[in-house]
């Protein structure tokens, strides 16, 4: 006998209402590890909790969660206590956990953390060995999968950054078997393309089961045996791998990754102008520098030439002239104005006298003066020097010394070829 049809929601509803009401799925305590948590902006959690064979999804509630006294992490061990229900919206069959509390560590934490100190101790998480991300690199190397975001976002952020800068794919499953086997296989040819400066290896966020090839061993091998720079961008901020650790450095996510690599090329035009006007400057100061000290050589040049020092001799000669006359003049003008003042206190009968006196001083000045050295030179006599210094005699000449002739209207140079003394 045929019945009524249902409505999917009248379906669901009944056996939302079935399980409900069985005492079997009241109060239920279920022991698992955490996969696929997420923390929903409203306060509730959702999650998987599985073991080796099985797998139920899981919901708890604000009001419940906060009551829980620790942060619970994908891999860990839990025992939640609730109860089964149904999710008549979208027929999906889920635990809804009302507490929560440790059930021990999960396998695949164990297993990340005995990889995690093994590569330790023989000193892959080394700081001393991690390699510097290259200034400006040639090109960046991609190792994640060819249809994910990811490639997309570290493509936009790399040519946002620097138009132009070449991206080199090496696409690889990022889950599942066989992707580590193909990421190690990647970051080794990445490793051999001389174009390439800075490789980048990474994936989206997940679970821990989703980023466990990240975790594998073959991979951290892998990237240690890189000789050129490796950036990890493994998941999320909060997620890590045993790549992270290994990497010569960690990028909280694939964005961020192409932020480290690649530098902004206005940036750098910015700084490659900056130091065009600081070398300009700098060029400008050296050359003002020699330039002074170039005028400073050519006048110390100058002091020292044959001209300076015939000028500067002859205007001494001119001077110690002119000092001599001055001070016979100087002589014959103090004798006068004391003559004059004697003559003065004398009587008229003493003025004849005095008068002849006079005459016979005034003689004897024209005589003085005509036997000043201006006079005697102006009569074809001629002063001799050396080095400045004033010659008496034949014997202070030697064969090839170069002296100075002072005559009445200048200063003449002369090499002495031979000597001969006065019989």
């Amino acid at each position: 006998m045929r019945t009524a049809a249902l409505t999917v929601t009248q379906l669901n509803e009944y056996v939302r209402r079935t399980l409900a009401s069985d005492p079997m799925l009241r109060g239920v305590y279920v022991t698992g590890e955490i996969s696929n948590f997420k923390r929903h902006f409203s306060g509730h959690w959702y999650f998987t909790l599985k073991d080796e064979d099985a797998a139920i999804n899981c919901a708890m509630f604000r009001q419940s969660a906060v009551s829980v006294r620790f942060r619970p992490e994908n891999g860990q061990r839990v025992r939640v206590f609730g109860s089964v229900g149904l999710y008549a919206k979208t027929g999906s069959y889920q635990f809804y956990a009302d507490a929560m509390e440790p059930d021990g560590v999960g396998d695949l934490y164990l297993q990340f953390e005995a990889l995690k100190q093994k590569l330790a101790a023989e000193g892959l998480f080394d700081p001393a060995l991690k390699k510097q991300i290259p200034f400006l690199p040639k090109g960046i190397g991609i190792v994640t999968s060819k249809t994910g975001a990811v490639i997309h976002d570290i493509c936009r952020v790399t040519w946002r950054r620097f138009r132009g800068m070449p991206v080199y794919l090496c696409p690889v499953k990022v889950q599942g078997e066989g992707a580590a086997k193909e990421i190690a296989h990647a970051l080794m040819l990445l490793d051999s393309m001389p174009e390439v400066d800075v490789i980048i290896v990474g994936r989206g966020g997940g679970s821990m089961e989703d980023l466990w090839a990240f975790n594998e061993e073959s991979v951290a091998r892998a990237i240690a045996l890189c000789q050129t720079p490796v950036i990890s961008a493994v998941g999320h901020e909060t997620d890590f791998t045993i790549a992270d650790f290994v990497a010569d450095l960690r990028a909280a996510t694939p964005s961020a990754a192409a932020e480290l690599a690649v530098p902004e090329k206005e940036t750098l035009r910015g700084a490659v102008g900056l130091m065009d006007e600081k070398l300009k400057m700098a060029f400008a100061q050296a050359i003002n520098q020699k330039r002074l000290a170039l005028g400073q050589l050519k006048n110390r040049l100058a002091d020292t030439s044959p001209v300076q020092k015939r000028e500067r001799m002859k205007n001494s000669l001119e001077t110690m002239c002119l000092r001599m006359s001055a001070a016979v003049a100087h002589k014959i003008n103090a004798h006068r104005m004391k003559l004059e003042r004697a003559v003065e206190k004398l009587d008229p009968a003493a003025v004849s006298v005095l008068m002849v006196d006079r005459n016979r001083l005034e003689q004897a000045l024209v005589r003085l003066r005509a036997s000043g050295p201006l006079e005697t030179m102006k009569r074809g006599y001629t002063v001799v020097m050396r080095n400045g210094k004033l010659i008496r005699s034949v014997h202070e000449l030697n064969s090839g010394d170069r002296i100075s002739l002072r005559m009445a209207d200048g200063i003449a140079s002369a090499v002495v070829e031979d000597d001969h003394q006065n019989e």
